[in-house]
Formats: structure tokens, C-alpha cells, sequence
């Protein structure tokens, strides 16, 4: 579906002044300030992630592109190119919003919608140049992601986005779960500690007694973690048999535009139905 029609469809959504607001709890505004991230248990619909998954699979199964290949980004366990032993192994699936409309559906839920209104402010925008995947951590041939912010590719006037991670199938520390490391999103971490490629140093003392806080978020089908793009976040590769299947977007506050002549502006937005 073009991106005009999408974002026509969006805006002419019913809404109903009744309809109660999935609204944060203070102590969950709290939680978020102070951790960085929220897990929400449970919060999307099994019938919608049922068909994301469907979609996910057929993508998987035919390559459907865009594709990105563990063998592009040489990650630790990777394959070490597309020629070798298991060198197709698919990544993630680019551009998820436009692959079936019940990334849209799910996206104009209120469940997901008026949280996102707490975190960001009354006019949220989802960018389509950042996320917007479904993550694929395959046995055998996945690699090790270390420790970054999102934000560390990104250009926006004020680095306070926030993205969301949905769970397809269990995510475990044996599958390679997201870690993340509470409060990163609140410090001031110098260029230093980080490397070439912007990933958060291991050899350093400072950054080894950091990592030592981090904790495993592991989620099953249909829960929904929520963090900043500023939160220090890893994982593993996948040690058992059975692939792991996530959905990640990432959303914006209206107000907080990305820079001109970035790769942050190149591709067009959705403004969440309010």
C-alpha cells in the first residue's frame, strides 16, 4: 500500500471521546525515567501477532526484500560472507510497515498508541528510516550485536526517541534476548568509551564494571518492551534450534525533527493517529 494511502487511512480512523486512555501509571512514568525501559506482558493481541508472523515467515521463506544478511555487518558468529556456509542467513526483514497492513492495524491500537503519548507528548511520528524491521536470530549462523544506543546512527534535533520491541515467539537468554543496562539512558558516556563503530567498549574497566548491571529481558509471544534510544542495549546469538522472531519500531515526539541531509530525513513518517 503507497505511503499516501496509508497515512490517509491512519487520519480517517474513527475515534470515540468515550474510549478510555491506555494511560502509564505514575509509577510506570517512573520506571521508564529511571530504567529506561518498560516491558508491557501480554500487550499485543495474539490474532495480530499470529498474522505478523505469518508475514514474517513467508518473508523469511522467500526472501522477500529488502533483506539485510548476517554476513553483510561481519558480527561476531556471522557467516563471513554471503558465499559461505550458510551465508544467505537473513538478519532482518527491512521495512516491515509496508510489507502487510496489519503492521498499520497494529500501530493505530490505543494499547500502543496512548504510551506512547505518555513518553513522547500528544503528537507522536514513527520514522521509516530507523527500525521499522522484524529482527531474525537464526541458529547456527547468527552473530553477537554488542553493546550501543540506538541513537548512536541517528540525527535528531534532541536524541529522546523511543523504541518499541515486539516479541513473535519466546525470547529467552538462550535464543539471544535483548539485554539492557538500566539508567544508560540518563549518563553521560564520553566518545572514548566507545569504539570505531560506536559500539560501548568491553575492554574497559569503567564500561566492564557498567555491563556488569545489565539484565536479560526476556519476553514471551506477544509482550512489548519499550526503551530509550538512548538505553545500552545487547545480545547474543541464538544457542538453540528455533529462530527468534521480533518486530522493532521506533517513534518520535512531532516537534523532535530530524536533521536536514541525514539519513534520519531521507524516508517519509507517520503521524500516529492521536
Amino acid at each position: 500500500m503507497p505511503i499516501s494511502a496509508v497515512l490517509s487511512e491512519m487520519s480517517s480512523l474513527p475515534t470515540s471521546p468515550n474510549t478510555p486512555l491506555r494511560r502509564l501509571s505514575p509509577e510506570e512514568r517512573e520506571q521508564f525515567q529511571r530504567d529506561g525501559f518498560l516491558v508491557f506482558r501480554q500487550l499485543m493481541p495474539a490474532e495480530i501477532r499470529e498474522q505478523m508472523l505469518a508475514v514474517t515467515l513467508d518473508g523469511v521463506q522467500r526472501e522477500i526484500s529488502p533483506v539485510e544478511y548476517e554476513a553483510e555487518l561481519n558480527y561476531p558468529g556471522a557467516p563471513k560472507s554471503l558465499a559461505a556456509e550458510g551465508g544467505r542467513t537473513i538478519r532482518r526483514l527491512k521495512q516491515a510497515h509496508s510489507r502487510h497492513y496489519v503492521f498499520t492495524q497494529w500501530l493505530c491500537d490505543r494499547e500502543l498508541t496512548d504510551r506512547l503519548v505518555d513518553l513522547l507528548g500528544p503528537r507522536v511520528v514513527m520514522p521509516l528510516a530507523h527500525h521499522n524491521c522484524i529482527m531474525t536470530k537464526q541458529p547456527k549462523f547468527s552473530s553477537d550485536t554488542g553493546w550501543h544506543q540506538d541513537i548512536r546512527y541517528w540525527a535528531y534535533q534532541q536524541p529522546d526517541l523511543v523504541s518499541v520491541w515486539i516479541s513473535l515467539v519466546p525470547e529467552r537468554v538462550e535464543n539471544g534476548c535483548l539485554r539492557v543496562i538500566p539508567g544508560s539512558h540518563r549518563m553521560i558516556l564520553e566518545r572514548s568509551r566507545f569504539d570505531d563503530h560506536l559500539f560501548f567498549r568491553t575492554d574497559l574497566p569503567e564500561n566492564a564494571n557498567l555491563i556488569a548491571s545489565s539484565i536479560p529481558v526476556e519476553l514471551d509471544p506477544g509482550d512489548v518492551l519499550f526503551f530509550h534510544a538512548k538505553t545500552l542495549h545487547a545480545a547474543s546469538r541464538n544457542h538453540t534450534t528455533q529462530t527468534k522472531y521480533s518486530a522493532v519500531f521506533t517513534f518520535r515526539s512531532a516537534d523532535n525533527m530530524p536533521l536536514a541531509g541525514t539519513r534520519s530525513a531521507e524516508l517519509p513518517e507517520l503521524m500516529l493517529p492521536a
